[in-house]
């Protein structure tokens, strides 16, 4: 594969399109800083699958697009192609029947990137992949600049191992491996969430049995809760209905209330606004008599105020008087001492003008005898330098060649070392491998393993076969016990309403005789027809109706022919025989009315269905049971539901001992249940465990080997090393002894030193008198100013206080004047207040007057308005009343249509249709509202103990069998494609090991050879460090220039680390070419000398080998080397342009002319 191709369009600085010819060959690329030229590698860069925004110089992906000039707009889309000969067919699989590949990459603004092959839309990894195969790609070391190089020489030898990878072209499987790795990572986590779901599942299924079967329960409660909600809400609309009337007659009334209340109020506001109307006259008045007390009392308050300042104004003018007297006296005295001072200045004067008559002839002899001395010390350090710069060459050599020999000597002993600990290493390694377990060990157990997983597997599907067949049988106890346990709780409620019926009706102090009988089942109706209201009459004679206890007759008349005597189904107490002697019972209506003519006085025929025939003729027919015909079924009923709650406590307790039982076996089928899939995931782990073994096992071999083979290697290099270290340290040992002894001139040295100090001494002590001449005379010259400026500053103050002097007498004159002025104004004073005092008196009598007048009309007022207030909350309470009137109309109203909706919600009928909903017989009365709604709660706690109900729940288990069925079968595919994934990472990884052990040694070569050209001799070589694993191995680098010592890269020279690193660079390119190799400015750091052989090796490797080269440069050298020459230009500020010159053709061109 080679790159042919390369075009720019809204890339960074190329708004136009532009092409990029790459030929065979090296190919320059120039032009100022700053006018693009890395824009077109990092276009390379970008198309072959770069996806950090920092690494293409920028915050976010969009900022590759042109981002416009101050002539240009910016652009919204960028797109980059690479063309690509693919004529040897490297490509992949669905691009390789192309003989040209173009791969587009294309941006635009705020929608992120797209891939295309030949048009086609393809993935990032795809092309990542496609490049990667081929040893290049956005990260591949083919892609060098300064910053690589530095990257290079500063990492970690664990970061250098990219680059063997790089030249074992491996970069690909490591994407492959990983890629690997992360799918068998999510297919593990996916089955284990599968075996998780299907779990819950089945679980789910069993409870969505459970709940088909409440469902069909729910329904039938619902029934019966929708007619009983009918049943109430008919009696709450009747009942709502009466309700709204009497809120009407309520409002009625209270409207009427209030009227009268409004007429009392209106009066009293009358009379109230009749005696408010006097008071703003007397508030006025008041009010005006009170201003006057007021500006009576001010002007007091103000005379008191005028007579402490008139005080406080002379005690400051006496003070002045004093300050004024002091200032004179000082003032008087500044003029005295400002004379003293000007006669001193002048004596001060004469005596330097006097002193300055010499000092220009001192100083100009000072001045000859410091330049002789600065003659003399000069010349001398002259020759102490020059004897100086002699010894320290000599002690410089000397010292060179002394740490030269230890430095060899060191590197001996090292050598020496690590030459003793690889030999140790290669034989402790050797006993390693020979105590090593055996793989095979290692195979067996990962069999052993396998074959337990299984035994688990099937114990595991054994136990959940049982819980399945038993979980049946206990939700069949666990249906039985509850539909056992609803029929007593059934018999229990209505055992319960019944007897607190029968209770509620017992008579209290005299119990009926209703309650004294017992009636066969059927004839209920019969007795009652006969005894009517008289069962309900008391025994107890304390009553005053009651039953009292008469002897049977001696001769009655007997019953007619055919008819069955009563007494025979009724036991009831004494007092009653009489009564039931004479009570019959026939077959129908027709027997009765045959018979009623055969009666004797006093005898009765009734029938079961309550028909009557007395004996005087009176004929009840049957009809609609009576309350004591109800509550002698309802007696008999009790009995029967205490004998059938009986037999359902018994059902019950049966039915929980099965429940309990079934529950056991449930439990016990789970504990089993999880005892196997706990075995199975033990068999998992044990599986796993075995299998890394293995492969850390097989790993170790493998590493094993490779390293003994590396320390053999290396033992032999060391050797080599030991021999070459011993004989340069000889070398420099008989240098040292041919070198001249030092000592004679460090004495030389020392006695020109001496005598050099002394001179400086004697320069320095005439330097001081010449300064101490200078710093008089200044010292001088300065006083002589300062006496001048001072004799100035003296006669201003003289003259200034004499001024100051009069102008203190004019301001003492002044003060006095006004004391004199001030002294007969607090006599005034006094006469004011007399009179403002009179005049208060009077102002305060008419300001009380008024006061007086004012009270006694705002406590009429007051009155008036208690009253009113008293009527208005008589108002407000009838309002009220009125208010809570209208809000019950309103609640009655409201309920009203409350229960219309919700009578619409819940029935979908009118408040008039609800009976018809309820279906309610209309010759039937109305039944008690408590009781209904006493049913109405029973039967909706009923439905709701059975907890949220599923009604789909039949539908929903079919769906979920359905969907358990296939995750079944997706579960065999996982475990199938997770077997398959190990297999192809183990095969992945020791494919890896294989061809970077193999890339060391031809990189290794490569790079000694590489490294001896550019740097002219000298050696170095490439270590593996840590290489148990050369998957996880580091890459270290020792160098040893011509002349210098071997040590690791970071040690050397910047030039010489540079050099280094492309020596590696270059040899992973011979070991593993890539189709391009772009160099960025790789040779900046060169001299002139390594630049040339910097080209020539380049040269070599692009004409024996297929890489292309793009080579970026500001050195002219490198320039001459290239065969093709363009030039990045920025004719317009932030819009680059590409020139080209073909160098070979010009070469041509010339030789012809």
């Amino acid at each position: 594969m080679q790159f042919t191709r390369l075009r720019l369009s809204g890339f960074k600085s190329f708004v136009d399109a532009t092409d990029l010819v790459i030929e065979p060959g090296m190919t320059g690329i120039v032009g100022p800083n700053g006018c693009g030229k890395s824009n077109l590698v990092e276009a390379l860069r970008w198309v072959m699958g770069e996806t950090s925004a920092k690494r293409m110089r920028g915050d976010d992906m969009d900022d590759v697009i042109f981002g416009g000039t101050s002539s240009r707009p910016a652009r919204n889309l960028g797109e980059v192609t690479l063309a690509v000969d693919n004529r040897s067919r490297t490509a992949p699989a669905g691009f390789n029947e192309h003989d040209e590949l173009e791969i587009t990459r294309r941006i635009e603004r705020g929608s992120g990137s797209d891939y295309r092959i030949n048009g086609k839309l393809v993935r990032a990894r795809d092309v990542q992949l496609l490049f990667a195969d081929n040893a290049s790609g956005a990260a591949s070391p083919a892609l060098v600049s300064q910053g690589k190089v530095a990257q290079i020489i500063s990492a970690k030898p664990q970061d250098r191992r990219a680059l063997l990878e790089e030249a074992a072209g491996i970069t690909g499987l490591h994407s492959r491996r990983h890629e690997a790795e992360l799918r068998l990572k999510a297919a593990e986590t996916n089955l284990t969430r599968l075996d998780d779901v299907i779990g819950a599942m089945d679980t789910q299924l069993q409870s969505l049995k459970k709940q088909a079967r409440q469902a069909s329960r729910y329904r039938n409660l619902s029934d019966q809760i929708r007619k009983a909600e009918a049943v109430l809400l008919h009696l709450r609309w009747l009942a709502a209905q009466e309700e709204r009337a009497r809120a009407h007659a309520a409002f009625a009334a209270a409207e009427a209330e209030v009227r009268d209340r409004m007429l009392a109020v209106n009066q009293l506001a009358a009379r109230r606004t009749e005696a408010a109307a006097g008071l703003p006259e007397k508030r006025q008045d008041e009010a005006r008599a009170a201003s006057a007390l007021q500006r009576l009392v001010i002007a007091r308050e103000q005379l008191d105020a005028e007579e402490k300042r008139v005080a406080d104004q002379q005690r400051a003018l006496e003070a002045r008087l004093r300050q004024i007297a002091g200032d004179l006296g000082r003032e008087e005295a500044l003029a005295a001492d400002a004379g003293e001072a000007l006669a001193r200045l002048m004596a001060e004067r004469d005596r330097m003008i006097e002193a300055q008559a010499d000092e220009e002839m001192l100083e100009e002899a000072a001045g000859e005898a410091l330049a002789e001395a600065r003659e003399q010390v000069d010349a001398l350090d002259r020759e102490l330098t020059r004897l100086t710069e002699a010894v320290a060459t000599d002690e410089a050599r000397r010292a060179a060649t002394q740490r030269q020999a230890a430095e060899l000597e060191a590197r001996a002993a090292g050598l020496a070392k690590r030459l003793a600990d690889q030999q140790a290493q290669r034989m402790a390694l050797e006993a390693e491998i020979a105590a090593r377990a055996d793989l095979s060990e290692a195979e067996l157990a990962v069999e052993l393993a396998d074959q337990r997983l299984e035994q688990a597997r099937d114990a595991a599907e054994a136990a959940e076969l049982a819980k399945t067949e038993a979980e049946p049988a206990q939700s069949r106890a666990r249906e039985a016990l509850s539909a056992t346990d609803s029929a007593r709780a059934r018999l229990r409620a209505e055992e319960r309403a019944l007897a607190e019926l029968l209770e509620a009706g017992a008579g209290g102090q005299f119990p009926p005789l209703v309650d004294a009988v017992t009636v066969s089942p059927g004839y209920e109706g019969a007795l009652a027809a006969a005894l009517g209201d008289a069962l309900t009459a008391p025994l107890d004679t304390a009553a005053p109706v009651h039953w009292r206890m008469l002897p049977a007759y001696e001769a009655a008349a007997p019953l007619p022919a055919g008819a069955v005597p009563l007494s025979n189904h009724v036991q009831g107490p004494p007092a009653a025989g009489r009564a039931l002697a004479h009570i019959a019972v026939v077959a129908d209506a027709a027997q009765g009315a045959a018979l009623a003519a055969a009666l004797a006085p006093g005898q009765v025929l009734v029938s079961r269905d309550g028909g009557a025939w007395r004996w005087d003729g009176l004929t009840v027919q049957a009809g609609a049971p009576t309350a004591a015909a109800i509550r002698l079924k309802q007696r008999n009923r009790l009995a029967e539901l205490r004998g059938e709650l009986e037999l359902a406590e018994e059902q019950v307790e049966l039915a929980r001992e099965a429940l309990d039982a079934a529950k056991r076996t449930v439990e016990e089928a789970a504990q089993a249940d999880r005892r196997a899939r706990d075995a199975v995931r033990d068999g998992f782990s044990a599986l796993n465990a075995a299998r890394d073994r293995h492969a850390k096992l097989a790993r170790e071999a493998d590493a094993a080997s490779t390293r003994l083979a590396a320390l053999a290697e290396a033992v032999e290099r060391l050797v080599a090393e030991e021999g070459e270290a011993a004989a340069r340290r000889d070398e420099v040992l008989e240098l040292l002894e041919q070198l001249p002894d030092p000592r004679e001139g460090r004495e030389q040295v020392n006695d020109r030193r001496t005598a050099l100090a002394e001179r400086r001494a004697i320069l320095a002590e005439r330097q001081n008198a010449l300064d101490r001449l200078s710093r008089e005379a200044q010292a001088r010259r300065q006083r002589l100013a300062a006496i001048q400026s001072e004799t100035a500053s003296w006669d201003t103050r003289s003259a200034g206080a004499g001024g100051r002097v009069a102008e203190l007498r004019q301001r003492a004159a002044e003060a006095e004047g006004e004391i004199a002025l001030l002294a007969g104004r607090p006599t005034e004073i006094e006469a004011e207040r007399q009179e403002l005092l009179d005049r208060i008196a009077v102002a305060e009598r008419d300001r009380k007057r008024a006061a007086d007048a004012l009270a006694e009309s705002e406590s009429r007022l007051a009155a008036t308005e208690q009253a009113l207030h008293a009527s208005e909350a008589a108002l407000a309470d009838g309002r009220e009343a009125r208010a809570r009137a209208e809000a019950a109309v309103s609640a009655a109203l409201q309920q009203e249509r409350t229960l219309t909706e919700r009578i619409a919600e819940r029935l979908d009928c009118r408040p008039e249709d609800t009976r018809a909903a309820a279906d309610l017989d209309p010759a039937e009365p109305m039944p008690d509202a408590g009781a209904v709604e006493a049913r109405l709660d029973k039967l909706t706690r009923e439905r709701e103990s059975m907890g949220p109900v599923n009604l789909r729940a039949e539908i929903e288990a079919e769906e979920l069998d359905a969907q358990i069925g296939g995750l079944n079968g997706e579960r065999e595919d996982l475990t199938a494609a997770i077997a398959r994934l190990r297999q192809g990472i183990s095969s992945l990884n020791r494919e890896a090991r294989e061809r970077l052990v193999a890339s060391f040694d031809v990189v290794n070569r490569d790079f000694q050879e590489l490294f001896t050209r550019l740097f002219g001799g000298g050696k170095a070589y490439l270590e593996l460090v840590n290489a148990e694993d050369p998957l996880n191995a580091g890459l270290e680098i020792y160098a040893s220039p011509p002349g210098k010592k071997l040590q690791v890269l970071s040690l050397l020279s910047g030039g010489e680390q540079a050099l280094t690193a492309l020596s590696l660079l270059f040899a992973v390119f011979r070991s593993n070419p890539a189709p391009i190799c772009v160099l960025d400015e790789v040779d900046a750091p060169l001299d002139e000398a390594n630049v040339g052989r910097f080209c020539d090796l380049v040269e070599d490797i692009a004409r024996q080998g297929d890489t292309r080269f793009l080579i970026i440069t500001h050195h002219r050298l490198t320039m001459a080397r290239v065969d093709r020459l363009f030039g990045v230009t920025m004719v317009e500020r932030g819009v680059s342009q590409l020139v080209s010159v073909d160098l070979s053709r010009a070469e041509e061109l010339r030789g012809v002319a």
